[in-house]
């Protein structure tokens, strides 16, 4: 199976970078976009590997991304935060849109207990 979107995060001392390699995007790839315009929890950027402000922004980024539903993905974003982003160790993290996809489809069972 070729993985089509993957998300590298890397911690340094500017900050948090992620990118997204996408092989159908032109050029192969772009910077993850925040999406402070669904939420603004962290004007300061992205984060990982505990429950904060930066986390939720890059938990909402993410699923934004993968989604394509933004409403979903403000819907889902704190408990893939919880389930997922929290738990992100080191100072880089790498997951493919495969890795994602179960976990949302997890989140979404649970909500509509």
């Amino acid at each position: 199976m070729r993985r089509m979107r993957h998300y590298v995060g890397d911690r340094n001392p500017d900050g948090c970078e992620v990118m997204v390699t996408d092989l159908t995007h032109e050029g192969g790839g772009y910077p993850l976009d925040p999406r402070n315009d669904l939420r603004n929890y962290s004007p300061d950027g992205f984060e990982f590997g505990y429950s904060g402000s930066g986390p939720s922004q890059l938990a909402l980024a993410i699923l934004a991304d993968v989604l394509e539903d933004d409403n979903l993905a403000v819907k889902l974003h704190i408990d893939f935060k919880n389930k997922v982003i929290s738990r992100l160790e080191g100072n880089t993290f790498s997951l493919f849109k495969e890795d994602v996809q179960p976990a949302i489809a997890q989140l979404g069972a649970s909500q509509r207990r």
